[in-house]
């Protein structure tokens, strides 16, 4: 349900229905009688359906920005809707720099959809504080019209202890995050300190606009897990080289003839996996939109929402963490200044570059994390449709299917060698790395 497109009475029963306490005993204070997985999911799947939305239309929400919101929201959602299960394991002390702490009182009840949606609403109000008056109205529109429908049936004491522990612990996770590296970074996506690395062999801003660096320091940011950044680093790619027979040129041709006999079906896919700002929530928005729609089709409870979410909210963040670190470590040339100085100076690629160094592919990265990620939530050979661009005119957005979540991450690994932005080492060594960071995450979630 897309709640911000649904006529206003449509939306109000439909809150109802995800809100009624008769799933739920609110009056019973034992744990049985009231736990987080006893709750459904809508308000969680909603507010992220908002949140994709905020991504596309606020300025300055690039990818790595993207990803970090998305990081501290998923984790805060978690660590209030855990707390209402029996088995609950909280993440403090376990990622970089976390310390919760919180009045829980694990004798009297809780509202653990109020929990959620007072988390969730906090946290987009401060990420998103420089988004447009009307998505702050939705903001708080979606805010208030859940805090309504959920107090029917349920006392004021639940409520407003419900309401109490969220704040305390976005109040904890917005603090937290100040200390990152990456605070207000939607304000400041082009450092003007920062100057290109002198030599060919190195990346320069590219044609057509010839932007400056995107976040040239992002790799130097607090990580969740320190093993996602130190610990699963590439190997360097091949030396640079003007030598028709070396292995670079050989890539760098790889990459010129597939741009120049790239099919109708490739054009496709490039612009599916593209997901640029502006246009869509970027690569972190599509990995929310496939999680969302596969909780919803599976009717996933609060508590399983809460914690897929914060696995992929974790890999997600430190993917682009890693990748940036890789990325001005090694500060690669990208295939149209290399083809357009050595190969053909008329060349242009399908997809416009991106304005940072090639080497690896952040679209590699996060994809192996979605699919290392999605595919110990669900299966390993889970098939699905991938629904995400369903209503987007300005591509062809006809969903897609794939039979497992890996193929779905090889086909947006390699969209990027058939828009020309990519060559073969920066893909497969991108999506390795992916995958790392990916098994990082589950094992965090298994001890």
């Amino acid at each position: 349900m897309k709640i911000l497109k649904t006529p206003i009475v449509l939306v109000l029963l439909t809150l109802l229905v995800s809100c009624n306490t008769s799933e739920v005993s609110i009056t019973n204070t034992n744990s049985e009688g009231n736990t987080s997985d006893q709750y459904t999911s809508e308000v969680v799947i909603n507010w992220f359906n908002l949140m994709k939305k905020l991504t596309t239309e606020t300025s300055g929400y690039t990818p790595p920005v993207a990803a970090r919101a998305f990081g501290y929201t998923g984790i805060a959602l978690y660590e209030g809707i855990q707390l209402g299960v029996p088995h609950k394991k909280s993440l403090s002390t376990k990622l970089n720099g976390l310390e919760i702490s919180c009045d829980f009182d694990e004798t009297k009840a809780y509202h653990w959809s109020t929990v959620a949606n007072t988390i969730l609403g906090n946290m987009m109000n401060y990420f998103y504080v420089n988004t447009s008056d009307l998505n702050k109205k939705r903001i708080q529109e979606m805010q208030q019209q859940y805090k309504v429908l959920c107090a029917t049936n349920t006392e004021d004491s639940v409520l407003n202890r419900s309401i109490l522990l969220a704040n305390q612990i976005t109040k904890q996770i917005i603090t937290w995050s100040k200390s990152d590296g990456g605070v207000n970074a939607q304000f400041s996506n082009f450092p003007s300190d920062y100057t290109p690395i002198k030599g060919e062999q190195y990346w320069k801003p590219t044609a057509p606009d010839f932007l400056p660096a995107l976040q040239p320091y992002w790799g130097n940011n607090r990580p969740f897990m320190t093993s996602n950044v130190h610990n699963v680093q590439p190997i360097d790619p091949p030396a640079y080289s003007t030598d028709k027979n070396s292995v670079f040129f050989n890539r760098a041709m790889a990459v010129y003839e597939a741009v120049n006999n790239v099919s109708k079906e490739e054009i496709i896919i490039a612009e599916f996996w593209s997901d640029d700002p502006k246009t869509s929530a970027t690569p972190p928005g599509h990995s929310i939109a496939i999680l969302n729609q596969l909780l919803e089709e599976n009717n996933y409870n609060l508590f399983q929402s809460s914690e897929a979410f914060a696995m992929l909210a974790i890999g997600i963040n430190d993917a682009f963490i890693s990748c940036w670190k890789t990325k001005y470590e090694t500060n690669y040339v990208r295939p149209i200044t290399f083809i357009n100085n050595y190969i053909d100076a008329n060349w242009s690629p399908i997809l416009v570059t991106p304005p940072f160094p090639e080497y690896t592919s952040g679209h590699s990265v996060q994809s192996g994390v979605l699919a290392k990620i999605l595919s110990s939530i669900f299966d390993n050979n889970y098939g699905f449709i991938d629904k995400t661009h369903i209503d987007r005119i300005d591509i062809d957005g006809t969903p897609r299917y794939f039979e497992n979540f890996y193929a779905m991450a090889e086909e947006a690994a390699i969209s990027r060698l058939y828009g020309g932005i990519h060559y073969k080492e920066a893909i497969n060594y991108g999506l390795e790395q992916g995958y790392a960071i990916g098994s990082n995450v589950i094992l965090l979630f298994k001890n």
